[in-house]
């Protein structure tokens, strides 16, 4: 399949031009590699190549030679390649001369340098619809930002496509799929997150119940303000599994570090106020289609559920804003106010 041009390219590239190493980080299977691949002129795959933990025990420095930029695919499954990627970049002075790409952030018991002043970091996410060819992207975010203004583009989409749109998702391997295919794909994808990818990720076992419960609880509280306590009365009053505050924040911090988990801050207006940094922070999963699989939800759920469906609508949106806000190095808050605000 061709590669689909993303709007995080630009970011890459101005990145690469600016630091010795670039750190791609993103959900699984939201095109991390494939992108990074584009401007990469040599790779290791640290998660397939079978000889990596080999080498890392007797002469760990040989991985990184090759030509530059030299993507090191999924090196948090070997956190100590972090470190001498870091003093390689202080030894050949150069700028980009390394892309890492994980899907997942290391163990705490992984001690590594931050990489300050070496490093850059570009977050990426699953595709957006102007990215999938759904939206014509004539409405600049970043006309609006500088003060030019937009034109409003009325083009209406019928529900059912918007729907069928969510439950595909923004994943660049499904592109070609129906939305049929997608389901199933999506709901293996939740399924092997559950029951591999929590535990695998720190090497901690943990209840696949549990993990699918959480999920399901993030999904219904999609866009919202729900606390922690409300996921606990939630999975108690739903699932009927009990579950201690410290297990569930414990299990949270497993999504977040697989990326699962992208939560929306509280909006401001006095840069020194703290109040921000008090208010509940908006529950989103890294794409709504991850939302739609763990709920179990179909077409006609939705079409009979239309607050549901406006939340993870609420959901989608966001995402994309977050795209396009990170192509303008802005980012995407969220207000509530029962004032409205006047010219």
């Amino acid at each position: 399949m061709k590669y689909i041009k993303r709007i995080v390219d630009n970011e890459m590239q101005t990145k690469l031009s600016a630091s010795g190493a670039v750190l791609v980080r993103g959900v699984k299977a939201c095109g991390k590699t494939e992108t990074a691949t584009q401007f990469a002129k040599s790779v290791l795959q640290v998660d397939q190549d079978e000889q990596v933990p080999l080498i890392m025990n007797v002469a760990p420095q040989r991985l990184l030679i090759g030509d530059t930029p030299r993507l090191i695919d999924e090196w948090q499954e070997q956190p100590k390649l972090w470190d001498y990627v870091r003093h390689e970049v202080d030894k050949r002075k150069l700028k980009g001369q390394f892309i890492l790409t994980g899907s997942a952030t290391p163990r705490d018991d992984a001690r590594i340098h931050s990489g300050a002043g070496r490093f850059t970091v570009v977050n990426m996410r699953t595709m957006s619809w102007q990215e999938l060819g759904y939206s014509s992207g004539k409405a600049s975010l970043h006309d609006l930002l500088t003060g030019q203004g937009i034109d409003v583009v009325d083009q209406p989409v019928n529900l059912e496509t918007i729907i069928d749109r969510m439950i595909k998702g923004g994943w660049p391997a499904l592109v070609e799929a129906s939305v049929e295919q997608a389901v199933l794909i999506n709901r293996a994808y939740v399924d092997l997150l559950v029951e591999v990818d929590m535990s695998r990720g720190s090497n901690i076992k943990r209840d696949p119940l549990k993990v699918k419960n959480i999920l399901r609880s993030l999904a219904r509280n999609t866009a919202t303000t729900a606390e922690n306590t409300t996921l606990v009365a939630d999975l108690k009053e739903n699932d009927n599994q009990d579950i201690s505050r410290p297990t569930l924040l414990d299990y949270l911090d497993a999504l977040e570090r697989l990326m699962i988990i992208e939560d929306q801050p509280a909006w401001n207006t006095h840069i020194r106020s703290s109040v921000s940094l008090r208010k509940s922070k908006k529950r989103h999963l890294a794409d709504v289609s991850l939302a739609v699989s763990a709920l179990g939800a179909d077409k006609k759920r939705l079409l009979d559920d239309l607050k549901l469906t406006g939340f993870l609508f609420e959901s989608q949106v966001t995402h994309d804003l977050r795209i396009y806000a990170g192509d303008n190095d802005a980012n995407v808050f969220y207000i509530k106010s029962n004032k409205y605000l006047h010219k």
